[in-house]
Parts: C-alpha cells; sequence; structure tokens
C-alpha cells in the first residue's frame, strides 16, 4: 500500500513543541491550502482544507526555530488517523499529516517585510473576492541568502 501526501500551503499559527520522556522533539502547527475552479455558472469558486502537521525529531526543533503563522511551506508525509475520547466521554478522531520533510518557501525579504504580525496570506481573504496575482520580475524579488549558525546534516531538506 502506498500513504503520501504533498501539501503546500500558510501555516495558520506558530508551531507548538513539546518534548517526549525519550527527549524527542514533537511539533504541531496547521496547514491551510486552497484551491480555485469555475462552476458550471462560470464562476470562480475557492475551497479552502485546513490540516493538522505533526513534525518529529531535529525537523521539529527547525520547524519551531524558523517557522510561524503565515510562514510559506511545502511538505510529504504520510496521512495518519487518531481516536481519543474527549472530555466528554464522547469518542474523538482525526486525520492529519505526519510530516517526513520539510520546505520553506519563504524568502528572507518576505518574512522580513511580513514579520508575521496579523498576516493574513492571500488563500485566507474573502471567499468572494477574486484576486489575480501580478507578475513580480525575478530581479526585484530576490533576497540576499540568510547566514544560518546550523550545520548541514542538521537541515531535514
Amino acid at each position: 500500500m502506498y500513504n503520501k501526501i504533498i501539501l503546500v500551503g500558510y501555516l495558520t499559527r506558530d508551531v507548538e513543541i513539546r518534548y517526549t520522556q525519550g527527549g524527542s522533539a514533537v511539533g504541531s502547527v496547521g496547514i491551510a491550502t486552497s484551491r480555485k475552479w469555475k462552476s458550471q455558472t462560470g464562476e470562480t469558486r475557492d475551497e479552502t482544507m485546513f490540516i493538522d502537521l505533526n513534525f518529529f525529531g531535529r525537523t521539529a526543533e527547525i520547524a519551531n526555530q524558523y517557522l510561524k503563522r503565515g510562514s510559506k511551506v511545502l511538505v510529504d508525509g504520510r496521512l495518519v488517523f487518531q481516536q481519543w475520547v474527549g472530555q466528554d466521554g464522547r469518542k474523538r478522531s482525526k486525520h492529519s499529516v505526519a510530516v517526513e520533510n520539510l520546505k520553506m518557501l519563504d524568502t528572507k525579504a518576505e518574512s522580513q517585510n511580513l514579520g508575521y504580525n496579523g498576516y493574513t496570506p492571500p488563500q485566507q481573504q474573502s471567499k468572494t473576492s477574486h484576486q489575480t496575482s501580478s507578475y513580480i520580475p525575478q530581479q526585484t524579488r530576490q533576497a540576499p541568502v540568510p547566514e544560518i549558525d546550523i550545520d548541514e546534516d542538521e537541515i531535514p531538506f
């Protein structure tokens, strides 16, 4: 059997990290993804999905350190079904993604200019408004590569 999921979207909150008794890091966050299509009447429709992500080990620590609410990421992993009993005694369940690979898609300039304070990604704006993205020439989008004090062996992507 094959269980693989690939998502590109914006993080809905900051990464929440905790550690197991064995010292392994586990990070949790949500991602918002969307798709646009035209209905039979020709109206442009927008569908947004919110999915929970779980990072493990060094990937969780890196995500916690470098990602914030509004960060654009590409993740791939496997779909996981979770079950538990809620405080009200009812059985609960949900699907989430156990992330195996992470790629940060924001440039340094985007993350500095936005500051992630109150940033609302285009997919999360009004569902009735139709927006077109304008072309930005490559030379105006590039930012210098940031210097990070981290070994290349520690980066999971």
